[in-house]
């Protein structure tokens, strides 16, 4: 009896300590003194989850940007990317009959804007919100 006890006392004093590890008010510069989680075991995806996919890709400014060049089948269904030198852009269309015309195999000029904290199920290419496109 007094080792169950014991177990579930330890296992609770456990969670608490990675639950104080985890809190916003333990994610600054330096982890609570009370915590026994220290502050590098975070999640690496926290870490990643700021930094942009591709460090050639500049983050959304409004303003269009052109992208020319093979559109490509994705690894998941109904996905299709266009590469350029700034790497692989995944194309993300609101616009169904846009879709249709950057059928894949087809070189096109498409016109849009990046969004590289933009959330997909394609799992590659930095999201590129397509407005236009035009044959290449």
């Amino acid at each position: 009896m007094l080792t169950r006890r014991l177990a579930i006392a330890l296992t609770l004093v456990l969670c608490v300590a990675g639950c104080a590890g985890n809190s916003p008010s333990a994610t600054g510069s330096s982890a609570s003194s009370a915590s026994s989680v220290p502050a590098s075991s975070a999640p690496a995806s926290s870490a990643s989850a700021s930094a942009s996919p591709s460090p050639s890709v500049e983050p959304s400014t409004g303003r269009a940007q052109t992208v020319t060049g093979t559109v490509e089948a994705g690894v998941e269904a109904n996905c299709r990317l266009i590469k350029d030198s700034t790497g692989s852009h995944l194309l993300y269309f609101d616009d169904p009959s846009l879709k249709a015309s950057a059928a894949v195999g087809k070189k096109v000029t498409v016109t849009g804007r990046s969004e590289p904290g933009m959330m997909t199920t394609c799992q590659q290419g930095v999201p590129f919100v397509v407005t236009s496109v035009s044959p290449a």
